[in-house]
């Protein structure tokens, strides 16, 4: 049976860590939260990490546009916010409407102040393996997970299921720089499970429901599912989580797992961002 790795404990522990450290500090870090329209969802996301931003003593502004923002007018704001000697860190909750150039947005925002680490710089020093990078809040949460079961990555075969700029190919290159060796898949990849039974490690973040199955995983392996999906009022992740508990040998569950762990790294990427600022 597998042992399930609690990511909602071990974010309260990063969160109350952060919490300590901004106490005794003169820091007053603050998150400014970008939202356009009126995703329900995207709502509920930016309510809980003002929660968790209030809990660790961080200072937290949310700034509502309509969901016919211009494209001029959203990068008004993050320019505003930019100048903005109180703020530390800026988030644009995704997604954007389509009308809106994501890419474009990233770049504007200060590396210093991108807590998401999308910007093009932090991009390049991670994949340089170079200092003063603020990483991607999942997959950096995915490391705090493996770092808390003692498991070293260095000479293991670590299968990524997914190619995204948020959790993809972030997640492949920590795990690089960890010493692993890496597999990425995604979509078009033909005869998956050929890939996925080889790992020692297997993150999956795509967004589909019992993508992973019990046959597709080698016993005794790592399983981290990054991916949620809805079905009803339930939320569950990319992995059949019954079926995998008789094969792995940690497993993360969704919720519970990856979720609150993105929101902790979050508060840690703010705080990370106001000391770079401050010096």
């Amino acid at each position: 049976m597998a042992t399930i790795i609690d990511g909602k404990a071990l974010s309260e522990k990063i969160r109350a860590e952060v919490a300590e450290e901004i106490a005794r500090s003169a820091l007053k870090p603050h998150l400014a939260v970008v939202l356009v329209g009126d995703d329900p969802a995207s709502h509920t996301y930016v309510g809980m990490k003002e929660k968790a931003c209030r809990a660790a003593g961080v200072l937290s502004s949310v700034h509502k546009l309509n969901l016919d923002v211009t494209q001029a007018e959203l990068m008004a704001l993050i320019a505003d916010l930019n100048h903005d000697e109180f703020v530390h860190g800026i988030l644009v909750q995704l997604p954007l409407p389509r009308h809106l150039d994501q890419m474009a947005v990233f770049g504007a925002i200060r590396p210093e102040k991108d807590v998401d680490g999308f910007h093009p710089q932090n991009v390049g020093l991670l994949n340089l393996g170079l200092p003063g990078a603020l990483v991607p809040c999942t997959p950096a949460g995915v490391m705090e997970m493996l770092k808390s079961i003692s498991y070293t990555l260095k000479g293991k075969h670590v299968v990524v299921v997914g190619r995204s700029n948020v959790v993809g190919k972030p997640m492949s290159t920590l795990a690089l720089l960890a010493g692993a060796t890496v597999t990425i898949t995604h979509r078009y990849t033909e005869n998956l499970a050929v890939y996925t039974r080889q790992a020692d490690v297997l993150i999956v973040a795509v967004g589909k429901r019992d993508l992973i199955t019990a046959d597709m995983v080698k016993p005794g392996a790592v399983v981290i599912d990054v991916g949620t999906n809805k079905v009803g009022n339930k939320l569950v992740g990319d992995v059949d989580f019954a079926g995998l508990q008789e094969v792995a040998s940690h497993l993360t569950p969704v919720p519970g797992g990856v979720g609150p762990m993105t929101i902790a790294l979050l508060i840690k990427n703010t705080l990370q961002a106001a000391k770079m600022q401050h010096g």
